[in-house]
C-alpha cells in the first residue's frame, strides 16, 4: 500500500470508533431509539476487508453495520443521522443502527435477523453469475450465526453452484452472551468449511493489514477459481453485545486484557515503526475525525424528523 493508502485506513479505523462513542453518549441520553450493536473493538475487521474489495464487489452484513457503512463510504452525516432517525439519514430514518444500507456504494445493508442475510449473500452472487461477471460478494457474520441453518444452506449452495461469495466470520468470542466453546461443537470455525469441500482460512482480526492481506488473497481466488471461500477473523468487541448488555457472563480481566491489544493502537505503532507516519500526521488525523464527527452530531440534531407520509414511501405495494 502507498503512504497515502494507509493514512487513509488509520482514518476510518478512527472515524469508526469515534462514531460510536459519539452513538453511544447519544443513545444514554436518549437521542436513539431501539436497539445498538456497537462496533468498536472491531474496527480492523471491516477496515482491512473492504480495502481488499473493488468498488464492483459486493458487501452485505448484519445488524454490526455502523463501520461497515463508513468503511463503504457512506458519510458520518447520513450514519449519525440514521442513528438518531432522521430524513437524512442514508435510510431516511426508517432503519436506525441496524439497517444502514446504499446500493450505490455497493453496501447492501445490515440486517437484524441473525443469519438472515446469508441466503441473499447466495442471491446477490447467483446473480452475478447470471450476468456473466466475475464480482465478489463480501457477507460478513457473526460466530453465532454459524449454528444456524441460514449459514448451512447459504453455503452448500454456494459450493454447489460455484458463487463467488467470501464468507466472513467476524468470531468476536461470544453469540450474545455465549462462548463460542459453548454453543458450537467445532470451536475453529473456519474448519466448518470443510463439509462443504470450500477453501478457508483465518486472520488476527486485531490486525487491519493481516486481514487486509488475507482479505486480498481470498478474493483474488474466488475471483479466478469461480468458488466460494470462507475466512475466519479472530476479534473482540470491547463493549456489550448491544447498549442492553450487562456483561455478566464474562470477567472485566477478560476485556482488559483484549483492550490491551486494541487495533487502533496496532496499526498506529505500524506506521510509527514502518515510518509511514509521523506522530504529528496521525495527531491531526485523530483532530480531524473529532472534528468530523462533531459536525456529524450537529448535522444529525439539525436534521428534519420523517413525516407520517414517509411512512408509506419506499414500499413494494399500496395495500
Amino acid at each position: 500500500m502507498k503512504k497515502e493508502q494507509l493514512l487513509d485506513l488509520y482514518y476510518q479505523m478512527v472515524l469508526i470508533r469515534r462514531v460510536e462513542e459519539r452513538g453511544a453518549e447519544l443513545y444514554q441520553a436518549g437521542k436513539i431509539g431501539g436497539f445498538m450493536h456497537l462496533y468498536i473493538g472491531q474496527e480492523a475487521v471491516s477496515t482491512g476487508l473492504i480495502a481488499a474489495r473493488e468498488p464492483r464487489d459486493r458487501v452485505i452484513t448484519a445488524y454490526r453495520d455502523h463501520g461497515v457503512a463508513l468503511n463503504c463510504g457512506i458519510s458520518s452525516n447520513e450514519v449519525m443521522a440514521e442513528l438518531l432517525g432522521k430524513a437524512t439519514g442514508m435510510s431516511k430514518g426508517k432503519g436506525g443502527s441496524m439497517h444502514m444500507a446504499d446500493t450505490s456504494k455497493n453496501m447492501w445493508g445490515g440486517h437484524a435477523i441473525v443469519g438472515g442475510h446469508l441466503p441473499i449473500a447466495s442471491g446477490l452472487a447467483l446473480g452475478d453469475q447470471y450476468a456473466g461477471n466475475d464480482n465478489v460478494t463480501i457477507c460478513m457474520f457473526g460466530d453465532g450465526a454459524t449454528n444456524i441453518g441460514y449459514f448451512h444452506e447459504a453455503l452448500n449452495l454456494a459450493k454447489t453452484w460455484g458463487l463467488r461469495v467470501l464468507w466472513v466470520c467476524e468470531n468476536n468470542q461470544y453469540g450474545m452472551g455465549t462462548a463460542v466453546e459453548r454453543a458450537s461443537a467445532v470451536t475453529e470455525i473456519r474448519q466448518k468449511a470443510e463439509g462443504y469441500g470450500m477453501k478457508n482460512g483465518q486472520a488476527d482480526g486485531m490486525d487491519v493489514m493481516k486481514v487486509y492481506e488475507a482479505a486480498r488473497e481470498a478474493i483474488d481466488y474466488i475471483r479466478k477459481e469461480g468458488q466460494p471461500y470462507l475466512l475466519e477473523v479472530d476479534t473482540y468487541r470491547f463493549r456489550g453485545h448491544s447498549m442492553g448488555d450487562p456483561e455478566r457472563y464474562r470477567k472485566a480481566e477478560e476485556v482488559k486484557q483484549w483492550q490491551e491489544n486494541d487495533p487502533i493502537g496496532i496499526f498506529n505503532k505500524y506506521l510509527l515503526d514502518k515510518k509511514a507516519a509521523t506522530r504529528k500526521q496521525l495527531d491531526e488525523i485523530e483532530a480531524r475525525v473529532e472534528e468530523e464527527v462533531t459536525k456529524a452530531v450537529e448535522f444529525a440534531e439539525a436534521s428534519p424528523e420523517p413525516t407520517m407520509e414517509d411512512l408509506f414511501k419506499d414500499i413494494y405495494a399500496d395495500n
